[in-house]
């Protein structure tokens, strides 16, 4: 029995239960959104001893990050030591995007090193293999598709990125919207030059009863992936990102009448002005799904900086809705991201996600914020440092300052203050 299967009997799951425990909410508010498939648990029925997350409605924003070798850079204890700084500053969930070396080694390595739920992209692994045994990615065949879904999933994966809501409708309309940068996706584009060259449906459509079938026997969540994401700000909210909205939400209820858990993908590149449209539409097309953004990246121009312009777009996508946040790394449009690459995309997505979730009210954010105030008032520097999202870096700051929390001037107007009202 499914997370989503049990919440409709009207029963609590030990995951549930943990949920609502790491929320400080009631266990019945965690069921009751998996039941309606405003929450999602990324938890595979052959994962044991993992920090069980809960994304969705009403619940913490999470943060996602990447890591995954490639035929550049194929480290695998590289890659490992990316999972261990991106879960120590706070990732929520990492994705294993591997592309290069022995991917099943490396996904096994990721579940295993990763003490949070772990998510792939099958159709990478597919795509690799077709190249490397066959000659060309469009010589994948369907099978090769879905034994890649099936061996993922029976390998412990807690979810999946699987570009379903791509066929040739989607296709037709992304020729008529005039698009800068067409198909940003790797999945999608490795979608597309199959159908294109095959003259044929996207078997994930297609047979989508297929896919449902498998991840629903070890219950993992199913992330539709955005195939066709705006990849620049000149391509946001183009009728092709609509279209492909209208098909995953058609996709959203069949996944949910199987018994399987999903969330939908989105973008990506989105200007400030209209961060909260976007999410409004994903919500009512995909029926309150809950939605993971790529970023959301606030403009195209700084290159080096992406994290920064992620952790602006990602705040507003939070605070309007969005529940799932993948973090950008300073690396983002230039290379594959170092481990301090990592650490920084982590931190500033955890940013934007707690800024989120004080505009979305979410419980004991604003008690959070309020704590650290009072600490700066009493200038008790322990304390900002322990409330701090990331200690350690104030206390890098911090050191050599003695006993005050700022020593760049000589006149500290809380100390004033708080000497004049006798504090």
């Amino acid at each position: 029995m499914t997370q989503l299967e049990a919440a409709r009997k009207g029963l609590l799951t030990p995951e549930m239960e943990e949920v609502a425990r790491r929320e400080g909410l009631e266990p019945e508010f965690v069921r009751a959104g998996v039941a309606e498939g405003t929450i999602v648990i990324p938890r595979n029925r052959r994962r044991h001893g993992i920090r069980t997350c809960g994304i969705g409605r009403g619940l913490r924003t999470k943060v996602n990050a990447l890591v995954g070798t490639s035929d550049d850079r194929d480290d695998p204890e590289m890659e490992a030591r990316k999972i261990e700084t991106a879960v120590s500053a706070g990732a929520d969930a990492i994705m294993d995007l591997s592309t290069g070396g022995d991917i099943d080694a490396m996904r096994r390595l990721s579940l295993e090193r990763a003490a949070v739920p772990v998510g792939t992209v099958p159709i990478y692994q597919a795509a690799v293999e077709a190249q490397k045994r066959r000659g060309s990615i469009v010589a994948m065949t369907p099978e090769v598709m879905f034994a890649a879904i099936e061996k993922q999933a029976a390998d412990g994966v807690d979810f999946m990125a699987i570009h379903c809501a791509l066929n040739f409708g989607v296709l037709e309309r992304l020729k008529k919207t005039g698009r800068v940068t067409d198909i940003v996706s790797r999945g999608g584009a490795f979608l597309t030059g199959w159908m294109l060259h095959n003259r044929r449906e996207n078997p994930l459509y297609e047979h989508f009863d297929r896919v449902l079938e498998i991840l629903r026997e070890y219950d993992v969540v199913l992330s539709l992936g955005d195939a066709i994401r705006p990849g620049c700000i000149a391509d946001s909210l183009d009728g092709a990102q609509v279209q492909g909205l209208l098909v995953a939400g058609e996709l959203v209820l069949r996944a949910r009448q199987k018994g399987v858990q999903v969330m939908v993908e989105g973008p990506g590149h989105v200007p400030i002005h209209h961060v909260e449209t976007t999410i409004l539409v994903q919500k009512r097309l995909c029926h309150q799904a809950p939605y993971f953004v790529l970023g959301t990246l606030a403009t195209d121009v700084a290159p080096g900086y992406d994290h920064i312009t992620a952790a602006i777009g990602g705040a507003l996508a939070g605070a309007a809705g969005a529940d799932f946040i993948c973090y950008v790394t300073p690396a983002e449009h230039l290379g594959l991201p170092t481990e301090e690459d990592v650490r920084l995309g982590v931190v500033a997505a955890r940013i934007a996600a707690h800024a989120a979730d004080l505009a979305k009210g979410v419980r004991g954010a604003w008690e959070w914020d309020l704590e650290m105030a009072r600490a700066r008032a009493r200038l008790d520097v322990a304390a900002v440092a322990d409330l701090a999202l990331d200690p350690a870096a104030v206390r890098r700051h911090l050191e050599g300052k003695g006993d005050g929390l700022c020593r760049a001037c000589d006149v500290c107007a809380l100390r004033l203050v708080a000497d004049y009202f006798g504090r």
